[in-house]
Parts: structure tokens; sequence; C-alpha cells
């Protein structure tokens, strides 16, 4: 089954790097309220489609929509932090900081969830700051506000991802994305309305680009979840890095800075320590499966 969830990591990579290239594109362009706005419109356009085929009513409710407005109003802001992020810094050096998301998951889920932060966690957690210090290099360099904007954007994911693990108890998949889409829809098209500029030509294409791509690319991870322990879906996931470090440099004539790789290593190592099973409880896992 790993097979399947490696074709599913190389959709979900293919994704992540097309919605960076229309973020980059948009940027400069196309107001981020706007792009988020459209992000949302179509995105609830496609979530209710698929609910509506599925005949399934109880889909379209939920008891927790307290924890959907906290979790979508975090997310927004952090959606709306990484795009201001591509327009501001190299795309490399965004997915390097974007990274720290599971860490900041595993202290934040340990505060307000209660989970038990373990010796596994607090050195992952500990490699993860390690190699955004030797990314954001302080002291050697000036932390420029873009690379504080990006880290902001990641602790937003984090708290998002923590209310997702909490509503995934009791509500489906399809029923968290769609409250997303139709929670961020209005506050998208109030601040768009600020400074709207209506988009013309190609801006259309990259804007469904990026409606599209955030779609498949989170729908694929979970399938690859579905073939593969979260080990190998990790490892690979940080092939964005060099994949896009790479279409920086061809298509925007970025700079690649060793010290991107270095401390994505560092944060590679971070995460895996986090995730990786003991060798008799993997067995057992796959025993009952």
């Amino acid at each position: 089954m790993v097979y399947k969830a490696v074709l599913w990591m190389s959709v979900a990579l293919a994704s992540f790097c097309l919605m960076a290239v229309a973020a980059k594109e948009l940027s400069n362009e196309v107001d981020t309220f706007q792009v988020l706005f459209f992000r949302s419109f179509i995105g609830l356009i496609v979530i209710t489609s698929i609910l509506l085929a599925s005949r399934n009513a109880s889909l379209f409710t939920t008891q927790r929509i307290k924890l959907h407005g906290m979790r979508n109003s975090v997310h927004f802001l952090g959606q709306m932090a990484w795009f201001i992020g591509i327009g501001l810094l190299p795309l490399a050096e965004v997915f390097a900081l974007e990274f720290t998301v599971p860490l900041w998951t595993a202290l934040i889920a340990a505060l307000f969830l209660k989970e038990r932060l373990t010796v596994k966690k607090l050195l992952s957690i500990a490699f993860g700051f390690a190699g955004v210090l030797v990314i954001v290099q302080p002291g050697m360099k000036a932390i420029d506000a873009a690379s504080l904007i990006v880290l902001a954007s990641a602790i937003g994911y984090a708290i998002a991802h923590t209310c997702t693990k909490s509503l995934s108890s009791t509500e489906h998949p399809l029923t968290i994305l769609f409250y997303m889409s139709l929670i961020q829809l209005p506050i998208g098209f109030a601040l768009a309305m600020l400074n709207w500029k209506t988009p013309e030509g190609i801006q259309w294409f990259w804007l469904a680009t990026v409606a599209l791509t955030s779609l498949t690319a989170h729908f694929s991870i979970a399938k690859a979840m579905q073939n593969a322990e979260a080990t190998v879906v990790v490892t690979m996931d940080f092939l964005r890095l060099p994949l896009i470090a790479v279409v920086g440099v061809l298509f925007y004539a970025e700079p690649f800075e060793v010290a991107l790789l270095a401390g994505a290593a560092l944060m590679l190592f971070g995460n895996l320590i986090n995730v990786a099973s003991p060798k008799g409880r993997t067995s057992r896992v796959a025993e009952k499966q």
C-alpha cells in the first residue's frame, strides 16, 4: 500500500507547489483578502456539491459551531499571513518556516487538550526550534518582519490543527471543510470589499488554482495517511522544500541558501522523532489492521 501513499503524496506535493506559485503570481496583483474570499467561494461550491452528491444531510449539521468559528477565525489569519509571506520571502524560506507547524501544534495541544509532553515530543520541539534558528539566523542577520509573519502563520495553522483534532472526534472531515469555507467566506468578503478590484484575465486562473489545489493537497495527504505510516508521509512532505526551491530559482531567480537545507533537515529530524513508533507497537498495530 506504500506505493499508493507515494502516488497520493505526489499529488499533494504538486498541489502545494502550484498553490505557492499561484499565490506568488497573485501577490502585488490581487488583494490578499480577495484571494482568500475567492478561495472560500470556490471551495464552498466544490464541497457543497460533494455533500449534495452524497445525499447525507447530516453532513451539513454540527453541534459545535463555536469551535468551528474559533478554528476558522484563526485559520483565516494564518492563511492571510502565509499569503503575505509568499509575496515577501523566497518560496523555499516560506515552506521551511511553515514546517514548524507540527512543533507549535504539540505545544498548543499540551496546553489546551491536556496532551502529555513526552521526552520524544520535547526533543522534537527542540530540534524544530534549532532548525528555525539556523534558517532565521538571529544575531548574524537582521530578523525581518516577513519571517516573523510566516512564523505567525505557522502558529495560526497549529491552533487550527488543534481545533481540528478536537472536532474530528465528532465531525466528519467533509463537515469540517464545509464549515471552513462557509465561515471564512463572509470574513473574506467583508475585508475584500475594503479594497475591491475585480480580477482580470489570467488572475482568474491563478485564483481558481489556489482554491482547487488547497482542496486536492489536504485530501491527498489524508489519503496518503490511510495507506502508509505517518513517518513515510512526513518524510515525503519535506520534499516540498527542495521542489519549491528549484521552482523559485528557475522561475523567480530566488537565492537558495545552505542554511535553509540545514534548518529544514533539523526540523525533519524533529518531526520524525515525534511520529516514530516503537517497533513492537508498530507490529501490534499492523496485526490489528
